[in-house]
């Protein structure tokens, strides 16, 4: 169906309205009409004739049901959660934002692992004490990157791997197209694909599934040299079976961006565990540009009936 001689009305609710606002209108699309705020309230009052909304999934799930005309939505997170709880419709199309946070989750991810390997932290507390530290460092060449969800961020994550010669395993619950994982690992061989490894990085999606997978048992599979970098959702892990394993040693230790909770609570044992880095959901921040040229380019796929790139599932969730 071509829908490109209709007058299509978008809502952009955003914190970055302003922006997002000016990078698509500028590409005068056509049959479209643009209102943007980054109040919800707001949003529910002018939005009664919009049938496309832009947004955060959590201030767009707080005017969705208000929308009677709403026929696709584009998020600018790749994360919907807030947008498949019981109480919200289902009844349009639902886009997520992927494909665009790859570079800035390798720059995350390989900061970290060379910072562990090279051994930047303790060469610089040497160098405050005016001691020569000729160790021998570390190298990511040849180590075993194991990881937990091999879509669109695990795949250029693997491309990185390859880049410093790393062997790269794969877990996944069916895909296995990435041409930089060395071996596929599903749900059945669990802890085979753990007991190797040095790096373990999960960048799945927060879903029923894949709530709390990285359990107890999971954890105990990994050997003592590995460390675990959670950039996905924090709802994958079990925080207390992970701070059960970092006091013990079992593991070397973790880097987190993602919680349960966010902010994570003052006094979590996270905060004072002397082998895990804390990061405040920062590994990928949106790149506005990017984001816009993501609707921008499945708006002229919506107007000529073509599918729309990166649809959620709401049964799977992703």
């Amino acid at each position: 169906m071509n829908l490109a001689s209709e007058t299509h009305h978008l809502l952009i609710l955003s914190q970055d309205f302003e922006m997002y606002n000016h990078l698509i209108t500028a590409e005068m699309l056509p049959g479209l009409s643009v209102l943007s705020t980054s109040d919800s309230d707001e949003a529910i009052r002018i939005g009664g004739e919009c049938d496309l909304i832009f947004g955060e999934p959590s201030r767009v799930s707080q005017v969705i049901n208000h929308l009677p005309n709403l026929r696709w939505a584009q998020t600018t997170w790749a994360g919907v959660e807030p947008l498949l709880a019981s109480s919200m419709r289902r009844d349009y199309l639902l886009t997520n934002a992927r494909n665009v946070y790859g570079t800035m989750m390798s720059e995350y991810v390989f900061g970290y692992l060379l910072l562990i390997e090279r051994r930047i932290l303790s060469r610089w507390q040497s160098q405050q004490i005016g001691k020569w530290d000729d160790a021998t460092p570390g190298t990511l060449r040849g180590k075993l990157l194991g990881l937990l969800g091999v879509g669109t961020i695990g795949t250029h994550l693997a491309a990185t791997g390859k880049h410093f010669n790393m062997r790269v395993y794969g877990f996944t619950r069916q895909s296995e197209t990435c041409p930089d994982v060395d071996r596929y690992f599903h749900e059945t061989d669990r802890d085979s694909f753990a007991k190797d490894l040095d790096y373990l990085v999960c960048t799945l999606p927060g879903t029923e599934r894949t709530k709390n997978l990285v359990e107890a048992n999971f954890l105990s599979s990994l050997p003592n040299k590995a460390w675990l970098i959670n950039v996905g959702r924090g709802t994958t892990l079990d925080e207390i079976a992970l701070s059960n394993v970092l006091s013990r040693g079992s593991i070397a230790g973790a880097v987190l961006d993602v919680f349960n909770e966010e902010p994570l609570p003052v006094g979590h044992p996270l905060w004072s565990m002397p082998n895990v880095f804390i990061t405040s959901h920062t590994a990928a921040r949106n790149y506005l540009p990017d984001i816009a040229t993501l609707f921008i380019t499945n708006y002229k796929r919506f107007i000529n009936g073509k599918p729309l790139l990166y649809r959620v599932d709401f049964n799977q969730g992703y």
